[in-house]
This record gives structure tokens, sequence and C-alpha cells, in this order.
């Protein structure tokens, strides 16, 4: 099982290269950061923490652009995967998109993970025009359709929300067929359907409490549709709990992440360099 730090990036505090590479140093497997475009002031969506509009955190307000921040981070290492916990793809667009995240990859000798949400806040999504019962066909479509640009020589796509005749589109990733693509959401069967049609594995949220039979029913879901391997399981962890990951572990957890507390830039590489001390890890 690997071991993963993600940072909730904001313009105050550590930067993203600093923690990045502070947690390779440590031996740490993976750093991820996650993407808000803007939040909307007046809102009716419950923030899935709180259960009603109020945020638990200023720096949903203030977070960075995830891409730039692993840019940065790539910079800076050269072993620790780059990820997003989680991006919102349906933010963007699907062709400018794929670019960016080919380009990372490429530029990083294949470290890239896409952690994709369907996004909980409605009224941030619908300023980027994405209609909110129709994410997840949405983001169906935008995987299916860079994934096209990523491994055809003329890519093409035509479907509802994304549409483009033959095309070049160079660099390609070079994790073929694509980078690993997990979905970040609760443990619905709705959502593991769209993780064994459209993708590689699953985030479990902040929320989560039945990991370890949630994550047997994914992979017979998985199993059942043909899929061949298994998932990945990308575990929210707080303090780390011996047993608790030891029975994590066996259930097929493939990666536990634990997050960084919002304090200054030194107290926050202590924090990674005790907790590598906790969890046993070789830095």
């Amino acid at each position: 099982m690997r071991h993963g730090i993600t940072l909730f990036t904001s313009d105050r505090g550590i930067r993203p290269d600093v923690a990045a590479k502070a947690a390779e140093e440590a031996g740490f497997d993976s750093f991820y950061v996650p993407e808000h475009t803007h939040i909307p002031v007046r809102r009716e969506s419950a923030h899935p923490g709180t259960g009603n509009e109020t945020l638990p955190d200023d720096r949903y307000m203030r977070t960075l652009d995830p891409w730039v921040a692993l840019g940065l981070a790539a910079a800076v290492t050269s072993t620790i995967r780059l990820g997003t916990s989680v991006a919102l793809p349906l933010e963007h667009d699907p062709i400018t998109l794929a670019k960016t995240i080919a380009t990372l990859d490429h530029l990083t000798g294949g470290r890239v993970v896409l952690g994709a949400g369907f996004g909980w806040n409605a009224e941030e999504l619908a300023d980027h025009g994405v209609p909110p019962k129709k994410k997840r066909t949405a983001l169906r479509e935008y995987v299916e359709a860079m994934q096209s640009l990523w491994t055809q020589e003329e890519a093409s796509y035509d479907g509802t929300f994304v549409s483009f005749g033959p095309s070049w589109a160079w660099p390609k990733p070079l994790q073929q067929p694509r980078p690993p693509i997990l979905l970040g959401a609760g443990a619905t069967d709705r959502n593991f359907e769209w993780i064994v049609r459209s993708g590689d594995g699953w985030i479990t949220t902040p929320t989560e409490r039945d990991i370890v039979d949630n994550v047997r029913r994914l992979h017979k879901m998985w199993a059942d549709a043909g899929r061949t391997g298994t998932p990945q399981v990308l575990a929210l962890a707080g303090r780390p709990d011996p047993d608790q990951l030891a029975q994590w572990r066996d259930a097929g957890v493939t990666e536990v992440i634990f997050g960084l507390p919002d304090r200054s830039a030194d107290e926050v590489v202590s924090y990674i360099g005790r907790l590598a001390g906790k969890l046993g890890l070789a830095s």
C-alpha cells in the first residue's frame, strides 16, 4: 500500500513545490492538490462536510490552479507521483485540458494521476455552463474525448458535450492509454458504476466511514462487469492508525492519503517528517 500527501493549496502557507519536495524526501509516494476555480458568494449547494451552504475552510476560495501548482512541484521532484484530489474537469475545455495533462505527464516521465470529481457546488458548475443533471454523462464524454487525443494519431470525438473532427495533438502522455483516472465521490452504486465503466479507481470522501465494505463492493462490481485486474483505491485518512491501515490494505486499498495542516511552511515540513516517521517510511 502506497502513502501520499494532499495539500489544500492556497495563496497562503506552504508552497506546493516546497511541500512536494519535502514529501518526496520523506519517502512519500504521491502528492495531491484540489481544485475550485471560484466560489459563488450566493449558493444553495450544501457542502458535503457541513451539510449546508457554509464552508469548513476559507481555502476553498483561495485554491491555486492545480496544474500550475503540480507543474511547480514537478520542477523540484523526480519520483513522487503528482495528482489531483480532486480536479473538476467539467470546468475546463476538454481539448485544452487534455493538452495540459499530456504535457505534464510527458515532462514528468509519466507521474500524473487525474483524480476527478463531478463537483458538489452546483453554482460553481453552472457558471461554467455545466448542466447539473448531466454531469456524469458530461464527465464520461470528457474522459473519452481526452483519451482519444492521448492515444490516436488522428483523434476525433462526437458526443453531446464534446465534439471535434479529425485532429492532431501531441505530446501524448507517457502513460498509455492514459494516466490513471480516479473518481472522488461517495460510495454509491451509481458512482461505482461510473468508475467501472469509465474510470480506473476510486478516491474516498472525507466523510466516508465503511471503507472496507465499500472497497469489497467496488471490487465485486468491477469483476462482474468483466474488468480485468482490480481498481485503484485511494483512501483519505486522518492520523495514522496501524490497525485501520492494515484493514484497509487487506481489503484492497492501494494508497492512503494524509492531509496537511494549514500552518507555516516550516511547521508543515516538520509535520511531514513526523508523519513519515510514524508510518515507517524510508527517506
